[in-house]
């Protein structure tokens, strides 16, 4: 297949929308549904960013799109018993493979922007992936290939309409790599940039105790922000993107936008917040919905009388200002990575206010000494890897 014709561009008016290939054939195969313009540009920066990361870590790895950026991203570690609640799987009675885990993990970090996701497998679709996925509102899932069991369970989503797509994980691109805006087309060579131990090896602050634990997640967050739009940031803890910033024009922004989620990660956990008495007949979403409302500063949207019973079984307390401060101090020993240069120390002073320990970036601010300084002031180790990671 050279081509495949599509619906419409990114929009209904956007007529006609195609994909093709000027040379060879077009590397996938469309086992179900039928993807549309936005579903393959999630799909394909999807697939790339799990094939990187299976490669720098040799884990599994899973990614969930919205709008041409990763709301989530993570390796097949295995799940703790408060991970497996917070992600809405510990009803579940199947053993979770590492593939499964990475998907419940890539979905689970923020769950309200995952929904409607395209994920990316960088492995065969297996079974307990698949009954993840078959649970979850998402549009669509690419992958090297799938079980038959799987591609069953998968098919039977949305009535027969979900989207499958096959990739050939040998698929090679050309070095050159071209786009068209406004009739006027753009070349560029591909970003082929290895992100590796040695990527991190530039340690410019007094604390030089990056471990592996940090570096693995430290190259899981810099691989993400190869796929994010920019400008970015991205906060990992234990193998997975818990808080990404995409496509803010100030840099700071995004490490608030992302330190935020991070933070929203975190006080799920909070025991406070695990058992929240939802009524049963409450779905997934409409959970989701309503612990972002509780723990963030618009609580009395679901709090206030005549809204709290038709969500809990009796009113919870508030989740005061002061308890969440105190369950924040608790995260530690996160990584944080930049896609440009931090200009101003602040950014450094915000991200430690979510526990974050490590931070690897390109340096090259004419201020990289107030940086360092704000670094060594947290005892953080912080890594100059002098290379940008744009991605527009």
């Amino acid at each position: 297949m050279k081509e495949l014709e599509l619906k419409y561009g990114c929009n209904p008016n956007q007529k006609p929308s195609k994909i093709y290939m000027t040379e060879g054939e077009l590397p996938i195969e469309v086992l179900g549904g039928k993807p549309g313009y936005i579903n393959f540009l999630d799909a394909f920066n999807g697939w790339q960013l799990v094939s990187e990361l299976k490669k720098a870590t040799g884990l599994p790895a899973a990614a969930s799109f919205k709008h041409v950026s990763p709301a989530g991203a993570a390796v097949g570690l295995p799940l703790s018993d408060v991970e497996k609640k917070i992600y809405w799987v510990d009803d579940m009675d199947v053993e979770f493979s590492p593939l499964a885990n990475a998907y419940a993990r890539a979905r689970g970090a923020d769950r309200m922007s995952s929904f409607g996701d395209f994920i990316s497998l960088s492995d065969v679709c297996d079974v307990p992936t698949a009954l993840i996925i078959k649970r979850e509102v998402s549009d669509g899932v690419i992958a090297p290939g799938y079980e038959p069991e799987a591609l069953e369970i998968l098919r039977a989503k949305k009535k027969g309409n979900y989207n499958i797509i096959k990739i050939d994980p040998n698929y090679v691109p050309k070095a050159l790599e071209t786009k068209e805006v406004f009739g006027i087309s753009f070349e560029q060579g591909r970003n082929e940039l290895v992100i590796d131990d040695e990527f991190f090896s530039d340690i410019v602050t007094n604390n030089k105790d990056l471990t592996e634990g940090a570096k693995r997640d430290l190259a899981i967050a810099m691989i993400t922000l190869k796929y994010t739009q920019s400008n970015s940031v991205c906060y990992v803890k234990d193998g997975q993107a818990i808080g990404i910033g995409a496509g803010q024009q100030s840099r700071i922004h995004c490490t608030r936008l992302a330190g935020s989620k991070a933070d929203n990660w975190w006080l799920r956990q909070c025991p406070k917040v695990l058992n929240l008495p939802f009524l049963d007949k409450i779905g997934r979403a409409d959970r989701d919905n309503s612990i972002d409302l509780y723990i963030g500063e618009d609580y009395m949207d679901v709090l206030a009388d005549g809204k709290w019973q038709n969500i809990f079984k009796e009113k919870p307390e508030v989740f005061t200002a002061e308890e969440k401060k105190e369950w924040l101090a608790k995260n530690t020993n996160v990584s944080l990575g930049s896609d440009a240069f931090f200009p101003f120390g602040d950014n450094i002073e915000r991200a430690a206010r979510s526990g974050v320990k490590y931070v690897a970036q390109p340096g090259g601010s004419v201020r990289d000494d107030n940086v360092i300084e704000a670094c060594n002031n947290h005892d953080m180790v912080m890594s100059f890897t002098h290379l940008r990671l744009f991605h527009h």
